[in-house]
């Protein structure tokens, strides 16, 4: 049947490891910003938010696959949950903008994947939304899908990515760990130049700003010149000499979850901070790049009903100026999920035999090593 979800099924040739021996950003002593980190240091650090992914590396063209973020593991398309989009730069396939920004809410689970594959992604989606029990008189999905252009290292013209990849990927998810780097959307993913790919992070905000929690994952796959902890490492490693073919485009998707009680409204307001994260590591949003943010609010109280009988729906948000530690948090936790996934990303050979390299960890750290030295 076509809605039925399958069981996971991950094609992974000739590369190494999903597993999470991770050597994250913190993992080398990097600590950026000052506000704490979740448990996990990632977007499942927010309650009831999942992930899940489908990497499929298939002989020697194939590098793609699909990540799917879930807000709450209930029936969505009946539960929905306040979101906004916030377009950086709008070289993109976004699919379901439109009805986000004039509703103001999400019904469906966010899914990445490659370009070619957003018309896949969003038929499977409403396969999905419309199986599932209470949906049975539904007539209209707004399916939400985002992208970025892998087709340096992906066979991208061959589309493999079918709705089993998605189904299985929605099937998989779950609320601990979030793999990184070559997996799932960004299994074909290039950042700066080095192999990009999945990457998240998270806050936790003091008690007395509300104690809430933000999470934040991203597929990087953008242009610029990279810098870590504020320290201009690209331009050290001499990336962009005359010698060096620049190319700055590409894109980026972040996501942003978290259980603070916000309104559309300042959800804009919370996605706009995502770029700021993008720009502390360099990135300059170029005119191919598709840059998007999505922002959702988990609150139970936020919730808004697929049908009721009231003619009102009343909640209780955030006051404005309760906004800026979640604006920091968006900042810190955006920037570290893209480290994150330059710092777990490998070297990966795909389509044509092209060959994307690792971010030279060693030597950005003895980089970092020698700022901190000069800083004394």
């Amino acid at each position: 049947m076509k809605a039925t979800i399958s069981i996971l099924i991950v094609l992974f040739i000739g590369q190494s490891s999903l597993g999470q021996a991770q050597n994250r950003v913190r993992d080398y002593g990097i600590e950026i910003g000052v506000l704490k980190p979740g448990p996990l240091n990632a977007i499942t650090d927010v309650p009831g938010v999942q992930v899940g992914h489908t990497t499929i590396s298939k002989g020697s063209a194939i590098r793609t696959g699909v990540t799917v973020i879930l807000p709450h593991t209930g029936n969505l398309f009946q539960q929905k949950v306040p979101a906004a989009i916030y377009i950086g730069n709008g070289f993109g396939k976004l699919a379901g903008y439109s009805q986000v920004k004039e509703l103001g809410n999400l019904e469906t689970p966010i899914v990445l994947t490659n370009t070619l594959s957003v018309g896949t992604a969003v038929n499977a989606l409403v396969d999905y939304t419309l199986a599932l029990p209470e949906n049975e008189n539904v007539r209209s999905v707004n399916a939400v899908v985002g992208e970025t252009n892998d087709g340096y290292l992906n066979d991208i013209r061959g589309r493999h990515i079918d709705e089993k990849a998605v189904f299985d990927a929605i099937a998989s998810s779950n609320s601990g760990v979030v793999l990184e780097g070559n997996v799932g959307a960004g299994t074909g993913t290039i950042c700066f130049g080095y192999k990009g790919g999945i990457g998240t992070a998270s806050r936790v905000l003091p008690a007395k700003a509300g104690g809430y929690t933000l999470g934040v994952l991203v597929q990087s796959n953008f242009g610029g010149v990279i810098e870590v902890d504020g320290v201009a490492v690209g331009k050290k490693l001499g990336r962009y000499s005359d010698s060096f073919k620049y190319e700055a485009d590409g894109s980026c998707m972040m996501v942003i979850m978290t259980n603070a009680p916000l309104d559309s409204r300042n959800l804009e307001r919370l996605a706009k901070r995502a770029m700021l994260g993008l720009a502390k590591t360099g990135g300059i949003a170029s005119n191919g790049s598709g840059d998007y943010v999505i922002a959702v609010s988990t609150a139970e109280n936020c919730r808004i009903p697929y049908q009721s009988e009231a003619m009102t729906h009343t909640t209780t948000t955030l006051r404005n100026e309760a906004m800026t530690p979640l604006f920091l948090a968006a900042i810190e936790a955006t920037e570290e999920a893209i480290l994150n996934s330059l710092f777990v990303a490998e070297t990966t050979t795909g389509f044509k035999g092209r060959s994307i390299e690792a971010l030279p960890k060693e030597r950005v750290l003895k980089l970092l090593e020698e700022a901190k030295k000069i800083k004394k």
